[in-house]
């Protein structure tokens, strides 16, 4: 089995997009993931005509479209669990708005659901009822993302970012509860620091439920650059029959997008190696 390589589009944000598709391309990776913000300020302000003319350019440069991260960056009022009944019926409807923006860009795309400042406790409500009004907004944007063939995913984070689903655990229990299939989680190794058991551990027991991966070190930059056990990872994804994308997902950009992007997928590719092969 060969593990499918993604990169998130974040470091190329400055490029051209057909520039960016074929640099993706020729260093390796076969599939992108988008950060809306990095289409528009408003990314639902992308035309029809703009999506068919980013389709077609992934496309044609041999790159599948992996799906969306970064929901709710922009625009910058947005927030999910607010007690304003006004403003988190918007913020939902955006979500919405956003699965039509998926699946215009490709088919069987995933929604990584991160976004930790608009899921977090705001208002002076607490955690219970800020968790309780996140599950109820995806169990209400659910029928519509199974109707467009999207996958949301719920991304569990660490404390330091936010209060809203803090493990895999919990995410796989609010995926439970919810009961659609267009509801799912993921696995990021960057925001597991938090995780008490051993990540390959945590990954075989909700294996059922995760439909992506994401990899960066646990500081945040690109793999390679630190310590990770990718390699038990890895070999663990492989034994379980894991067919989703290994995507990249790096936070600091300063070593420039064609170089952090190479560095990664070389060194991914080595522990991959090692990970079939031990």
């Amino acid at each position: 089995m060969e593990f499918r390589h993604a990169i998130c589009n974040e470091a190329f944000e400055k490029w051209d997009f057909t520039e960016a598709c074929r640099t993706m391309k020729r260093l390796g990776y076969q599939g992108i993931e988008i950060a809306p913000f990095t289409l528009a300020s408003d990314p639902l302000e992308v035309s029809s005509a703009r999506r068919k003319e980013l389709k077609e350019i992934m496309a044609g440069e041999g790159l599948s479209f992996v799906g969306l991260h970064w929901l709710m960056v922009c625009p910058k009022t947005l927030h999910v669990t607010t007690p304003d009944e006004a403003l988190r019926s918007a913020s939902w409807e955006h979500v919405r708005n956003l699965i039509d923006l998926c699946a215009d860009l490709g088919p069987n795309g995933v929604m990584v659901f991160g976004s930790p400042k608009q899921r977090s406790a705001t208002g002076g409500i607490s955690v219970a009822e800020a968790t309780r009004n996140y599950v109820d907004g995806l169990r209400s944007v659910a029928p519509h993302a199974e109707q467009r063939g999207v996958k949301i995913l719920i991304e569990a984070l660490p404390r330091e970012q936010t209060d809203v689903v803090l493990t895999l655990d919990e995410a796989v229990a609010h995926v439970k509860s919810i009961g659609s299939p267009a509801i799912q989680t993921m696995f990021d190794t960057h925001n597991a620091v938090d995780e008490v058991i051993p990540h390959a551990d945590l990954i075989e027991r909700h294996f059922e439920w995760i439909r992506h991966v994401h990899v960066n070190e646990n500081d945040g930059r690109h793999p390679g650059t630190a310590d990770y056990d990718f390699v038990s990872v890895f070999r663990r994804l492989h034994q379980l029959g894991y067919q989703g994308w290994i995507s990249m997902e790096a936070f600091d950009f300063s070593p420039g997008a064609e170089v952090l992007a190479k560095e990664s997928i070389d060194y991914l590719n080595r522990k991959i190696e090692e990970a079939l092969n031990s």
